[in-house]
């Protein structure tokens, strides 16, 4: 295949792959409120939802090299829909759990295959030595724009649901997620031609599997660089379960109704998207100020810290000017986490060898989903009884205290091999 055209194709998957998500984000909590759960059973299914992608996402990325790349995105797809379609529907706790698995076994199964088909697809048509970053970059800055724009949809169309429609509002963005992925699907198929890759027997994958995990785990624990950014990884994880959480029913309480609660959130979650890429772009310079990548990310670090006690403050803040300074909070809290994040994933793939940096990054993105998965019933039930507030202080202490995981943290550099 021409590269150009795998390159094209490799962006347009990845960008239907983040719109399904992407257009639930603004409306998902309060959904499931305004259908009767309570914050703690929003946060079980939120848990559900991290637990379940944890346990697959290594198992099924396995399953990509046996089966192939196409069959494991069209069979995440397919699930997607079904997910998001049961989504739309449920109305009770049971049923927004199985729509929580279902979602969690669509996220997992999607996690990697894409990549691996443009790297495989471009090897094949350039050699090993094939520049990869310009597909993957723009790959990713897809996956940002579809994010961006299906958070803004989201949160625009529960208003423009007509009285007396079949569906109740809130339901309109998760039908159009269940659209989004069946559109990925079809392209999936008709478009993404299986590539040359070396495939494995099921019983070498499950043979592989546990010991893939068991030497990731001793690797991404044995070094005191390692663990501390593994262990900054969780703590990470606490603090975005903290906006995703408390942040939908906090705007929809200024807004004054869940349907223009939700067109809130959505933006000023978009404008907390500008501020993450404005914090990636910015890092470089940020650690070239602070005089390295460990002093840089640790400021990163203390900004968004500041940024969630500010959201904590403000809380009894109403109308445009609670509005505003969660605005103001989400810009400088994404963009102290990302230019962190780049500073943090520079730090690890200098600190591993070629051989080692797929499995420590696994790790590293179990890490914060196990960080998430831990606070979201913790954060339900504190935000429940002690309100928001409350909840985004001790959110902010627990990063707050995670900079000192960066402080004078040795910067080692590994040889590539």
């Amino acid at each position: 295949m021409n590269p150009l055209s795998a390159r094209r194709r490799y962006a347009l998957v990845s960008f239907l792959t983040w719109l399904p998500p992407g257009l639930m984000m603004a409306p998902m909590v309060l959904l499931m409120t305004e259908r009767g759960l309570s914050l703690p059973q929003v946060g079980l299914t939120v848990t559900v939802f991290s637990v379940v992608t944890i346990a697959l996402e290594l198992p099924t990325g396995g399953l990509s090299d046996v089966i192939g790349r196409r069959m494991v995105l069209a069979a995440s797809a397919a699930v997607s829909v079904l997910a998001m379609a049961t989504l739309a529907f449920a109305t009770t706790l049971g049923v927004f759990l199985a729509a929580a698995v279902l979602k969690g076994v669509a996220r997992a199964l999607s996690s990697g295959p894409a990549e691996a088909w443009y790297v495989d697809t471009l090897h094949a048509a350039q050699g090993p030595g094939a520049d990869l970053r310009p597909g993957l970059g723009r790959g990713n800055a897809m996956g940002s724009v579809a994010l961006c724009a299906g958070m803004l949809t989201g949160g625009v169309l529960p208003l423009a649901v007509p009285p007396g429609a079949p569906i109740v509002p809130l339901a309109a963005p998760a039908l159009a997620s269940a659209l989004a992925a069946a559109v990925l699907l079809v392209v999936v198929l008709l478009a993404l031609p299986e590539p040359p890759h070396a495939r494995r027997s099921i019983g070498g994958v499950l043979r592989e599997v546990p010991l893939t995990v068991a030497a990731g785990l001793r690797l991404a624990t044995g070094g005191p660089q390692l663990r501390r950014l593994m262990l900054y990884a969780v703590a990470n994880g606490v603090a975005l379960t903290a906006v995703e959480l408390l942040t939908p029913g906090r705007l929809a309480d200024l807004a004054g109704t869940a349907e223009r609660g939700t067109t809130a959130y959505a933006l000023v979650a978009a404008v907390g998207f500008a501020g993450s890429a404005a914090g990636s772009s910015l890092g470089p310079a940020l650690a070239r100020i602070a005089g390295g990548n460990a002093r840089g990310a640790s400021i990163g670090v203390v900004l968004a810290a500041l940024s969630l006690g500010a959201l904590a403050a403000t809380a009894g803040l109403n109308g445009p000017a609670g509005l505003v300074s969660a605005g103001i909070a989400y810009v400088l809290m994404f963009a102290g986490l990302s230019a962190t994040g780049l500073l943090a994933q520079t730090m690890t793939h200098n600190a591993v060898t070629a051989a080692e940096r797929t499995t420590v990054t696994s790790i590293g993105s179990l890490s914060l989903q196990a960080g998430g998965a831990l606070s979201n019933l913790g954060l339900g039930l504190l935000a429940a009884g002690s309100g928001v507030a409350a909840a985004w202080g001790l959110v902010a202490v627990v990063l707050l205290s995670s900079s000192l995981l960066l402080v004078r943290l040795p910067e080692r550099v590994r040889e590539a091999v």
